[in-house]
């Protein structure tokens, strides 16, 4: 992964938003599912291969209270996690 991979949502997986913005990715073509909080639900709905990384940690820093120094690295872990799970995968085209 470099500074231009861009993380894409998979076109088929499901956003369920629930109660307090907490939402549940549904995969149809799987049956599996997997809880987010309200700061993953803003970084799903960036998962459009527009987005890197670093854009979207700039964003949750801008839009966003209490954002930890190591947000990047969360970042990372989760969309790591979402491609591990096949809800997502990266765009490494170069604009």
């Amino acid at each position: 992964m470099n500074d231009y991979d861009k993380p894409v949502a998979k076109p088929s997986v499901v956003l369920r938003e629930e109660f307090d913005d907490w939402a549940i990715l549904f995969d149809p073509e799987t049956g599996n599912a997997f809880g987010i909080n309200p700061v993953g639900v803003l970084v799903w709905k960036r998962l459009d291969g527009n987005h890197s990384i670093q854009d979207i940690v700039k964003e949750l820093n801008d839009t966003c209270e209490g954002v930890p120094e190591g947000a990047e690295e969360h970042l990372s872990s989760l969309i790591k996690d979402l491609v591990e799970k096949g809800l997502a995968a990266y765009d490494t085209q170069r604009d």
